[in-house]
């Protein structure tokens, strides 16, 4: 059986038809790397600082940008907090259907666990419903329990967004996962689908039909 990840549950919901490609017919389109590198190596620098490596060597190798991005992060008094995991595969099982991830970090206090996740680029319009906000909660609160919360790193602003988790938010994130997932498992595509704007940003535009 499929484990859904957060990719695969935002992709369904931005267009089926994307999914279909991606996902199931597993067409993988070329995207420039450029676009990843900067979080791509802020956030293997966490992984190994918070695992006790010596980055002395990595550290020099940053640009001036790099730096600044690093040093936000080390002061961000979530990223201090005591460590408990870092580049985490987590999953669960929600019904009938396996949701899984990989957490940037776990950390923890007297009272709760963390979930961090950095952006050097934005953070969800909404995020406290984005399918990486839920599944992250749903299955780090099967395993650390209700004391959780979701902390977006927002490197680019340098602020947190903070998501608290509760029983109530469980049921709605439970309901919205069956759901999509339903949705997924009957996915019958029309003959035709509409072009909208976001078509003109998609990898898969030149092969859509």
């Amino acid at each position: 059986m499929n484990s859904y990840s957060p990719n695969m549950l935002k992709t369904f919901e931005t267009c089926p038809k994307k999914y279909y490609l991606k996902y199931i017919q597993k067409i993988s389109m070329p995207q420039k790397s450029s676009f990843f590198e900067k979080g791509k190596k802020i956030h293997a620098l966490a992984n190994y600082y918070l695992r006790g490596d010596d980055i002395t060597k990595l550290e020099k190798a940053l640009t001036s940008e790099e730096k600044s991005v690093w040093e936000k992060l080390k002061q961000n008094e979530y990223f201090q907090k005591k460590y408990v995991k870092s580049e985490y595969n987590i999953s669960a099982k929600i019904g009938n259907f396996w949701i899984g991830g990989r957490l940037d970090a776990l950390m923890k206090d007297e009272q709760n666990y963390y979930i961090l996740d950095y952006k050097t680029g934005t953070i969800p319009q909404h995020p406290e419903t984005d399918f990486q906000t839920i599944i992250y909660l749903l299955c780090t609160s099967k395993m650390y329990g209700e004391n959780l919360k979701f902390i977006y790193i927002d490197l680019k602003n340098n602020k947190n967004c903070i998501i608290d988790f509760s029983k109530e938010k469980s049921k709605e994130y439970e309901s919205k996962i069956n759901n999509i997932c339903e949705q997924i498992n009957q996915l019958q595509l029309p003959e035709e689908i509409p072009h909208s704007n976001i078509c003109n940003f998609c990898e898969y535009n030149k092969i859509c039909f």
